[in-house]
């Protein structure tokens, strides 16, 4: 009797401990976080309806775009507004030399930190928009500026307007208050590493558990991954064609396959190496080729239009910057730029403070807002200069050289145009086309990290996770480039709608980072 007792109790143990790991792998992968549902099963009805019914699928997310754009669009403009210029003011103050993150020095030195905020960031703008934009506006003058027939100013007006959109408004929505937030509650108060601690001083210890803090994660999740998924679906378009037009490869669906494939395996390999392998380096090398592209361009392309163009570029934009944040007299054309590109930004928000959380530990509050709202938005506004401004030098010496290349709204064939008109130019467009793809793999890279993290619940998430969200996003990619036209443009406004909910959880950080700062600077002697 004693052994049958003792076998008992034997095989009773090894189930719980069998129960015991599989809870722990399920954990691990994020099984039982409600999060990973509500997410991934969004995504996956999204993909569903637009492969059985790519119309109605459009009909829906166009209405809910237009929907998203008027009732927002305004207090997405004065959010973006608000959220720079409360930024300035904690850097500015005696809260600016507060230290974040619970340690007295950087983890991470200065060129690498920059490095990743940089190539993470810039992605969308340095890739697809910055030959895009001032050509767009150049043809087409903004309405916040006059009409003119002084070419020269019209370019002028073009750079300024892309600088609106892609300068210190946007870079500071994805990573000044919201970080400060996220550093404080997590690094100090020890809460979770995810997006719902952003609500945390608002809704208390309910933004923590249950279904309340899984939606908001995967609010935030489903928007990162929207504004993730595009860009590598635009890669796989912009290469292809790309390689049609110097090799004649052909510019179809099995080329784009075959580039979107082998993005997901170098983003996801980099995303299971870790923050301090394949990101740093890959960060790393795209700087050290971004620059050299940059010192090419000025000194063998239009030089002093490039730094006239900039520095009046900016004067212009400093000098009109209030009017052009709150221009509200074309509610069509805010829908298609100034909107669109800030809903997108937006829709980057809570995720990008946690991945800038996770690299930023022991810098000062000035430092992270100096550097995100005002050193990186100056560095991206020159990268648009030299792509897009070579672009307008390029066309008002030669009228038709860059515009009809960009006819129909065509991305790739502006960028294209632009690096073909420079010596060697097979060379340098092939060069570009690496920077491309090395500027979407990180940005995949960091997105797959921060979204495992926010799954797993984990700072160093297994690599199963992170392969199946790399994976995931990707795959996603390839379905709706092979939709055609109808299944990015779908992506793209949806982009927008995902930013709504988002923009509600940014909010609070408006007042919750000033009155985190104002007690750090208490504590840490500075008042």
């Amino acid at each position: 009797m004693p052994d049958l007792t003792n076998s008992l109790n034997t095989s009773s143990q090894l189930q719980h401990s069998q129960r015991q790991e599989t809870d722990c792998a399920a954990d691990k992968l994020g099984l039982n976080n409600p999060t990973l549902w509500y997410s991934g099963g969004f995504i996956a009805m999204f993909v569903v309806l637009a492969l059985f019914d790519g119309q109605m699928l459009s009909s829906i997310v166009n209405a809910g775009f237009a929907w998203s754009v008027k009732v927002f669009g305004p207090y997405w403009q004065v959010l973006l507004l608000l959220t720079f210029l409360i930024g300035i003011a904690l850097a500015v103050g005696r809260t600016g030399r507060v230290v974040l993150g619970g340690i007295d020095t950087p983890e991470m030195d200065n060129f690498r930190w920059m490095a990743i905020l940089f190539c993470t960031l810039l992605a969308g703008g340095g890739v697809f928009w910055a030959a895009a934009e001032p050509i767009a506006h150049f043809v087409s003058a903004p309405p916040i500026f006059e009409a003119t027939k002084n070419v020269q100013q019209q370019a002028v007006n073009a750079l300024s307007q892309s600088f609106m959109h892609w300068g210190f408004l946007a870079w500071a929505i994805v990573g000044s208050l919201t970080t400060i937030v996220v550093m404080h509650l997590h690094y100090d108060k020890g809460l979770p590493l995810k997006p719902r601690i952003l609500l945390y001083p608002v809704l208390g210890e309910r933004a923590l558990k249950g279904h309340t803090g899984a939606l908001i994660d995967a609010c935030c999740i489903i928007a990162v991954a929207a504004g993730t998924i595009g860009p590598i679906g635009f890669l796989g378009l912009q290469i292809s064609y790309a390689l049609n037009a110097l090799f004649n490869i052909p510019d179809g669906f099995t080329t784009q396959l075959i580039i979107v494939l082998f993005t997901i395996v170098l983003y996801t390999l980099s995303a299971l190496s870790g923050l301090n392998r394949g990101m740093q380096m890959l960060s790393r090398y795209n700087v050290i080729l971004a620059v050299g592209l940059m010192l090419y361009i000025l000194i063998f392309g239009p030089t002093s239009f490039i730094f006239n163009t900039y520095i009046q570029g900016v004067g212009s934009m400093v000098d009109n910057f209030i009017p052009m944040a709150t221009y509200r007299g074309d509610e069509s054309w805010l829908g298609g730029w100034t909107v669109f590109f800030w809903g997108w930004f937006l829709g980057y928000g809570p995720m990008m403070a946690i991945f800038i959380a996770r690299i930023s530990r022991g810098r000062s509050i000035r430092e992270l807002i100096c550097t995100i709202s005002i050193v990186a938005p100056l560095v991206t506004c020159f990268w648009f200069t030299i792509i897009g401004g070579s672009g307008l030098a390029f066309e008002i010496a030669n009228p038709g050289s860059v515009s009809d290349a960009f006819a129909g709204f065509n991305l790739p064939g502006a960028l294209l145009a632009v690096t073909q008109q420079f010596p060697m130019p097979t060379l340098i467009s092939i060069l570009f086309l690496i920077l491309t793809t090395i500027f979407i793999v990180t940005t995949g890279d960091s997105m797959t990290y921060t979204i495992s993290v926010v799954v797993s619940g984990e700072t160093e998430p297994n690599g199963i996770i992170r392969t199946f969200w790399g994976v995931m996003m990707g795959v996603t990619a390839l379905i709706l480039i092979s939709l055609g036209e109808g299944g990015i443009s779908a992506l793209q406004s949806f982009i927008v709608i995902t930013a709504v909910p988002v923009s509600l959880i940014l909010l609070p950080s408006l007042w919750n980072a000033p009155q985190i700062a104002i007690k750090m600077a208490k504590e840490q002697g500075f008042d």
